[in-house]
């Protein structure tokens, strides 16, 4: 008997694998992060915590976190040569995200590639000082070194700027990355996974994902959502702009998702998160603003593409908070991976102790009785 052969462009549908680590719910707009929904948890627990626990299934005791932080904070510093890798891609202003490529894979220089768990732990500790460091060096400024002191949060915002952030800088970048630190078998987690299938190593996964993430179909539009509430401005401009760009057939960034057929649950937490951490002058106003171009868009999506359901995503408030504690739209994607590496290398420590090789079949298109002719015959 042969085995049943289904053809589902983009594996739509297709169970690839089992895990414990998130459960997206596109019909009921859940997102569950190894049993703790993504509204009770990232709100209120630090990043590492969540790291914590994708990486060991429970959340950790204060002695554990305190081990965790103490690990990560001395492996924050680069190679030598991952720095003037960087200083190399700065005087070509290369993209963030070619960038952090180029100097992830050359963390195999201060890992065990032997050692996921070793591997895992530099990764995770190196991204938020390659981002840092390499927009600084873009900027022409220099090198903010790890400050040991900080938390995971509170030093790639003091790496960035220079300064130490506030608490509510720290506790809305917390949330932010918390947010956003697994999704399910999303593009870049399914490529870190298929890598780790073949028994290479995680920081080999990692490079994978990352150029899987800087494609625009996968590492979304947080900046362009953003430059669209600013370039409406006012509320009363917001109708009339959003009319335009529907009737032109254009996409309204920070709406509709590929999984959700509802509000992404991923928008509630950070619009919570820009509501706290917005709240005066023109914070307030630009806060206002957007929540007010989120409904007219929503409105009008239904009035324009009725019964498609295109709610807001995690891009649209991804753009609000990161704004909101000071970084530029073209930090947002690199910031992304700065969270998403968690959830990265705990795909591959998940995949390296149950999975199986992935290997999926391709439907051949193409013809099949051609003969071969000398070149003289051509």
């Amino acid at each position: 008997m042969t085995e049943e052969i289904i053809n589902r462009p983009g594996l739509q549908g297709v169970i690839a694998a089992q895990t414990s680590l998130s459960r997206v719910d596109g019909l009921a707009g859940e997102l569950i992060i190894s049993g703790y929904r993504i509204d009770d948890i990232a709100p209120n627990a630090i990043y590492e915590e969540l790291l914590y626990l994708l990486w060991n299934d429970r959340l950790p005791n204060a002695s554990e976190l305190a081990t965790l932080q103490s690990d990560l904070s001395g492996l924050r510093a680069l190679p030598d040569v991952a720095i003037e890798a960087l200083k190399k891609a700065a005087k070509q202003k290369l993209s963030g995200m070619d960038a952090l490529r180029m100097a992830a894979g050359l963390l195999s220089l201060q890992a065990d590639s032997a050692d996921a768990q070793s591997s895992s732990l530099v990764l995770v500790a190196a991204f938020p000082t390659i981002v840092a460091a390499y927009w600084r060096l873009l900027k022409g400024e220099e090198i903010v070194e790890p400050n040991p002191a900080l938390s995971h949060s509170a030093n790639y915002l003091y790496m960035l700027n220079g300064e130490e952030p506030s608490d509510e800088q720290i506790r809305a970048m917390d949330t932010y990355l918390n947010t956003v630190i697994d999704h399910g078998f999303n593009a870049s987690t399914f490529t870190a996974r298929t890598i780790i299938s073949t028994n290479s190593d995680v920081i080999s996964a990692v490079v994978g994902a990352i150029g899987a993430l800087k494609g625009p179909l996968h590492g979304g539009a947080p900046g362009p959502a953003l430059d669209m509430v600013f370039e409406i401005g006012k509320a009363e401009n917001s109708e009339a702009y959003l009319r335009e760009k529907l009737q032109a057939g254009d996409r309204l960034m920070g709406f509709g998702h590929r999984v959700y057929k509802v509000r992404d649950p991923r928008a509630d937490v950070l619009n919570l998160a820009a509501k706290e951490f917005f709240t005066d002058g023109d914070q307030i106003e630009l806060y206002n603003l957007a929540r007010h171009v989120e409904k007219d868009a929503i409105r009008l999506l239904e009035e324009h593409k009725p019964g498609r359901k295109l709610e807001t995503n995690v891009e649209f408030y991804t753009a609000l908070v990161l704004h909101g504690v000071g970084l530029q739209t073209d930090l947002f994607t690199p910031t992304f991976a700065v969270s998403r590496v968690g959830g990265w290398t705990a795909h591959a420590l998940e995949h390296l102790r149950e999975g199986r090789l992935i290997r999926p079949l391709a439907e051949y298109t193409g013809e099949s009785a051609r003969e071969w002719q000398s070149i003289e015959k051509r």
